[in-house]
């Protein structure tokens, strides 16, 4: 490791408070710099305002400096024509921040989002995404800073392939990252702090944490929720408080430096020491942080929770052996044995795999397991749909299961949370191919006790093979926290010790502080009443100490063990969860929900509530599922299937759109509004509906034509280019109904009027993310006067804008794409 590089991770973990910079781009539009311009060109045609700058903030106290190369990925530089130009731009405005920093700074190359959407959001394949990183992260580290940072970042997957890109390029350089989070603590994507930590700890970065979005005050929570899941120093980068707008339209914040300063302090208590500032912010308020917090050093930073900790993108899982609760991993999504999703898994259909999912998370597990090891498909590429579609539905962390290691390395490679790995077993080979993978990737893995001389004959040769695998894993970092080891189940009807045996390991496990699993049903194999003796075996492995097992949640006599186990043991939670069980038992009906998601019972609930007819709740569920490779087979599956004439049909398929589809986007939407949902299933949901809208289209040629909608034009103002938010909601006024006219990104007002004028629009949609783009949705609405177009209606929103600025420019706002479909539909009259 370089000598730059130890003094840079030195400073870093000191426990003192760390200074990093604050804001570039609106220091650099107040400046001069206009919208529309590619800011990294206009940065180096005017370097002395940068050096001047960034000068300034290390005078104020900064110890590091962002490089700003915020945007200066191929694919951004693309837009002004300059991506064949992204390694000198690079090159050169480090060289820029190196001269400002001279010998009293570090100097950190800055990367963040693309403005791409991953599959199966979007159409950008994982690999696609890291390679544009990788171009990025290789100029940057021939241009030699001293560390690399992933901030203002939206999505922990896209996070993920910039980390990884980085760890490919450059092994040994640090690697710092933030996420931006909402005033709920999450994510637009629907990561909270707990889970961000999780990942991104395991990943390896130096520091990581929460930058821009709101305020000091605001940021606390996350803050604290962050530094309870990980040890690692924690980076807070607010901006300077909220946007507020003047009387001529112009937006700044509402905190002056001193303020901000001020409330840095409970965001460094809460355990924040690496500290700077976002948007608003300049080098007074550096200065500011730099007088209230220099020279402080953390002190009773919040107990960290301990435990093995696995994760989905939304959704962390606590393991912590001999103390929680059981833990049931679903079985139900491996297809040996299972004729009928065999037959699914060669079509290349989901539908068993979706509906498994939800009933088992439905029915209590807390993880699932993914197996799609069968002959006649690709592994590989299964296993890629399998888990993309299951983490689509679930929330639930995955147990990704094959015994191919290279289907096993692409499935970690691209899982966004942090999966367990089954298996590692103690063999020298295995070792050798899975041990880095899990280091590099983040993951747990699933110890199997089993060596080159086969099944292990005795406890004592079990737990030999249990050490051999530990103490190899210690060579690549990995601990007790990355491990849960399989007890080993053979069947009794066999090997008569096989029960016993297990106990012992599993007690020789828990005093080591070692977590277990197994696979339940091997110990039953052959005998009758086979869920009897499982039931039995697992209230008595419970006993042992077992940790978790892989098995069927939908058995009741099973999880009926599990909940009166965890009772008579006391442990936490459990008299509220047998009772829950017990109740709905005696109901028949498991409709146990908990941490505000929705699971497969409560989405039948929905289709009898709204009163959807038997035969399209198939398609209203494909809705509430985002199972966008399904809803086109199925809707044509049915309507091919009736014996009536084509007007018939169209008839028919008008009511499919009416009495399922419609109901079933709408459902997604409140679903997103009650914090339910989350951005990867409104779009996934709003896709769905999309294909099922095109598999009915033919139907409607041989049917009366239906009224003609309004025209919407949407666009995302000039200056701005980020577009994300603004496709969704396109799309989601798409599947409302209207004629939709998208404009894309950065777009004048002249032409967004001109359009609207052209096409009769009755509403013109705006979208701007950033507080220096803001203004230009003012433009718009003043150019309307002026020209006496006060009968079109203007709706605006995006992550800076709130309702106080749209009544100020005389706008209607919208806080996200599923209530723009109300307000388009109540400012046009169709409400």
């Amino acid at each position: 490791m370089s000598q730059s590089f130890n003094a840079f991770l030195e400073q870093l973990n000191s426990k003192k408070a760390f200074f990093l910079d604050g804001a570039m781009g609106s220091n650099m539009q107040k400046a001069g710099m206009q919208n529309g311009v590619c800011p990294e060109k206009w940065m180096l045609d005017h370097p002395e305002l940068v050096v001047d700058l960034q000068s300034a903030y290390v005078k104020a106290g900064t110890n590091a400096l962002y490089a700003p190369t915020f945007t200066a990925n191929s694919v951004k530089l693309a837009e002004y024509g300059l991506d064949r130009e992204m390694d000198k731009i690079n090159r050169e405005l480090v060289a820029l921040s190196r001269q400002a920093a001279g010998k009293d700074a570090f100097v950190i190359g800055d990367l963040t989002m693309t403005g791409l959407s991953l599959s199966p959001i979007g159409k950008t394949d994982f690999d696609e995404l890291l390679d544009i990183y990788k171009e990025q992260a290789h100029s940057l580290a021939n241009a030699g800073v001293d560390a690399m940072v992933v901030e203002t970042m939206m999505s922990l997957q896209e996070t993920r392939a910039a980390i990884l890109a980085i760890r490919e390029v450059c092994p040994e350089m640090p690697v710092m990252a933030t996420l931006t989070f909402d005033t709920t603590g999450r994510t637009l994507y629907g990561t909270d702090g707990a889970t961000a930590a999780v990942v991104l700890s395991s990943l390896g970065v130096c520091a990581f944490g929460a930058n821009c979005s709101c305020g000091p005050s605001d940021m606390v929570p996350v803050i604290r929720q962050m530094a309870a899941y990980s040890s690692l120093p924690i980076i807070a980068k607010p901006n300077a408080g909220m946007p507020v707008v003047d009387d001529a339209g112009n937006c700044f914040y509402d905190l002056e430096a001193e303020g901000f300063a001020k409330q840095m302090i409970d965001v460094f208590a809460a355990g924040a020491t690496v500290i700077g500032g976002c948007c608003g912010s300049d080098p007074s308020y550096i200065a500011a942080l730099k007088d209230t917090l220099g020279g402080l050093e953390e002190k009773n930073r919040i107990p960290r929770e301990e435990g093995i900790f696995l994760s989905s993108e939304r959704k962390v899982l606590k393991i912590v052996p001999g103390l929680d609760p059981f833990h049931v991993v679903g079985e139900r999504i491996n297809p040996t044995g299972k004729k009928k999703l065999q037959a699914e898994l060669k079509e290349g259909k989901l539908d068993l795999v979706l509906q498994y999912a939800q009933e088992q998370e439905n029915a209590g597990a807390c993880a699932l397991d993914v197996n799609v090891g069968m002959s006649g498909i690709d592994e590989l590429t299964m296993m890629r749909k399998v888990t993309e579609a299951v983490s689509s539905v679930t929330q639930l962390p995955l147990v990704l299961d094959n015994s191919n290691p290279d289907v096993l390395e692409d499935a970690l490679r691209r899982y966004p949370g942090r999966a367990l790995i089954n298996s590692v077993s103690a063999e020298q080979e295995k070792m050798d191919r899975m041990l880095p993978l899990i280091k590099k990737y983040g993951a747990v893995y699933l110890l199997l006790p089993v060596s080159e001389a086969g099944i292990p004959e005795s406890t004592q040769e079990k737990m030999d093979n249990v050490h051999k695998v530990l103490k190899e894993a210690e060579k690549y970092g990995l601990g007790k926290q990355d491990v849960i080891v399989d007890g080993l189940v053979t069947t009794v009807g066999a090997n008569p010790k096989a029960g016993s045996d297990f106990f012992e390991t599993i007690r020789l496990c828990s005093e080591e502080g070692l977590a277990t699993i197994c696979g339940l049903s091997n110990i039953s194999f052959g005998l009758p009443d086979r869920m009897g003796v499982n039931a039995n075996f697992l209230s008595m492995a419970i006993m042992s100490g077992l940790t978790m097992a892989i098995a069927n949640p939908m058995q009741d006599q099973l999880m009926e063990s599990v909940y009166a186990a965890d009772l008579l043991l006391n442990k936490e939670g459990s008299a509220d969860q047998f009772v829950a069980f017990a109740t709905a038992y005696d109901e028949k009906k498991k409709s146990m929900v908990s941490s505000g998601t929705v699971k497969a019972g409560e989405k039948t609930d929905y289709a009898e509530k709204l009163q959807i007819p038997n035969s399209y709740r198939p398609f209203f569920e494909d809705v509430l599922n985002g199972n966008t490779g399904g809803i086109q087979g199925h809707i044509r599956d049915y309507l091919e299937s009736l014996d009536a004439s084509p007007e018939e049909k169209a008839n028919l398929a008008g009511k499919v759109l009416d009495e399922a589809l419609m109901p079933a986007i709408r459902q997604v939407g409140d679903f997103f509004d009650k914090g339910k949902y989350f951005l990867p299933q409104l779009i996934t949901g709003a896709q769905t509906m999309e294909a099922g809208v095109a598999a009915l289209e033919p139907y409607f040629a041989y049917g009366p034509s239906k009224n003609d909608m309004p025209t919407i034009v949407i666009a995302t103002v000039e200056g701005d280019v980020h577009d994300i938010g603004k496709n969704l909601v396109a799309l989601m006024l798409r599947n409302d109904g209207f004629n939709v006219i998208d404009l894309g990104k950065n777009v004048p007002a002249d032409a967004i009027i001109g359009e609207a004028e052209k096409t009769g629009a009755q509403l013109i949609g705006l979208s701007a993310l950033m507080t220096t783009t803001m203004p230009q949705m003012k433009v718009v609405v003043d150019k309307l006067e002026e020209k006496g177009l006060t009968d079109i209606q203007v709706m605006v929103g995006g992550a800076c804008v709130t309702p106080e600025y749209a009544r100020e420019i005389r706008a209607s706002y919208s806080k996200d794409a599923s209530e723009a479909v109300k307000v388009a539909e109540k400012l046009t009259g169709i409400s």
